[in-house]
């Protein structure tokens, strides 16, 4: 029973270590961001028109796209944040296509994506925290754009690691190579996830399915 369990823990470590896990989750993520964006987009625009529209992710006074879209935060350079969505994930999702079929980027292009994504990234957990703690109300898609930002961020910097392409000091690069060879970065992404889980519920609790 031991040798079973042992040798699909070590087919399920290599999965998660193939090209084809690690791009094809990126791949993935980056297109549901894509589609939040293009639907966040369209809500923008009928917002533009009519302030007092009907959005069908309008569910309740916590769950609310209107509210969040509504807010200076939702165009903070002077147009719907959702666009930069849908320019930032087309490209990840020509880098996934292209990481699959079999090119091989120069690193000081991996490492230039990783520094981009990793704005991005900011900039996603930026919104979220704006949304809990200033706009007090959530966006579905929102939300969706925040759990594929950051499987994305993951799956790059995973595939970073390995290359060694983030131009980091070797110690640095040992310990983050050692984390994602131990698969430990699984379980950090994992509690980080049900951490604002957590606090979603923790603050908004049964209103959030009212």
């Amino acid at each position: 029973m031991t040798a079973v369990t042992d040798e699909r823990g070590n087919r399920m470590h290599q999965l998660r270590h193939s090209e084809g896990w690690i791009f094809g989750t990126m791949l993935f993520s980056a297109c549901c961001s894509l589609i939040a964006s293009f639907v966040l987009s369209v809500d923008a625009i009928d917002l533009a028109r009519d302030p007092g529209a009907k959005l069908t992710c309008n569910i309740n006074s916590v769950i609310s796209c209107g509210q969040v879209g509504l807010s200076w935060q939702a165009s903070l350079f002077g147009f719907p944040n959702a666009f930069l969505g849908l320019i930032a994930e087309s490209v990840v999702i020509t880098i996934a296509v292209a990481l699959l079929g079999g090119v091989r980027f120069p690193r000081w292009f991996m490492a230039s994506a990783q520094v981009v994504y990793t704005l991005g990234l900011i900039f996603a957990y930026w919104l979220f925290s704006q949304s809990m703690l200033v706009i007090h109300a959530l966006c579905p898609w929102c939300l969706v754009i925040t759990l594929s930002t950051t499987l994305v961020f993951w799956s790059l910097t995973h595939y970073n690691l390995r290359e060694g392409n983030l131009f980091l000091p070797a110690g640095l690069e040992r310990r983050g190579l050692e984390l994602v060879r131990s698969d430990n970065d699984v379980y950090i992404v994992a509690a980080w996830l049900t951490l604002l889980v957590a606090l979603i519920l923790l603050k908004y609790g049964a209103a959030v399915f009212a």
